[in-house]
């Protein structure tokens, strides 16, 4: 069973981002200027965001069983 730490946490999320932004850029979806500047930093924000949320939920399960 993985155990997971913050590295490979955040690893999973990087290569999550990383895969959704390569298969946009290559599938020619939007300009590049819009996929970077625009696509990229919300999926980072949002991935953050529920990175959190997640974490506060694994905290109160653990602390509540």
């Amino acid at each position: 069973m993985v155990e997971f730490n913050l590295p490979v946490s955040v690893g999973i999320i990087v290569g999550i981002i990383a895969v959704g932004i390569t298969g946009m850029w290559q599938a020619d979806m939007m300009t590049e200027s819009t996929l970077f500047m625009m696509v990229l930093p919300s999926m980072v924000v949002f991935a953050f965001v529920m990175f959190a949320v997640g974490v506060m939920h694994g905290q109160y399960r653990a602390s509540t069983v």
